[in-house]
């Protein structure tokens, strides 16, 4: 699948799941931003207009939800796709998720094609 060229964020406090997103963006020509929190990542948006944004929902500090409404509530970011991250596949977390404004939940561990398929959605690529 080729992304070349779109920015894609990954806001995670673990380094494990930044590092593997990363990989699996790179090999896919995507240009990888990494955030370790909610705070650290939105100076990083506002700087860099990413295409797509992947937020795990449980972070230090500034959670995924608190992160995606702010970035949503921004008029110049709110038409950017949040897609959210956990650990846990459940409603109550994907209907939290709808209601700050995310786009899409992803469960992780994700696999490099559901990343890659997510970002394709949204950013109007279609898979090859």
């Amino acid at each position: 699948m080729d992304l070349t060229g779109l920015k894609v964020m990954v806001i995670d406090d673990s380094n494990t799941i930044r590092r593997s997103a990363e990989i699996f963006l790179g090999q896919a020509g995507c240009q990888v931003l990494l955030a370790e929190d909610g705070f650290d990542a939105l100076a990083k948006i506002a700087d860099h207009h990413p295409d797509v944004i992947f937020v795990d929902i449980m972070m230090p500090r500034l959670d995924g939800y608190q992160t995606c409404a702010l970035i949503k509530k921004n008029a110049r970011l709110s038409s950017t796709p949040v897609i959210m991250l956990s650990s846990k596949d459940g409603l109550f977390d994907r209907a939290r998720g709808r209601m700050v404004g995310s786009d899409e939940y992803l469960t992780k561990p994700f696999t490099k094609d559901s990343l890659l398929k997510a970002v394709a959605a949204h950013c109007g690529r279609a898979p090859r």
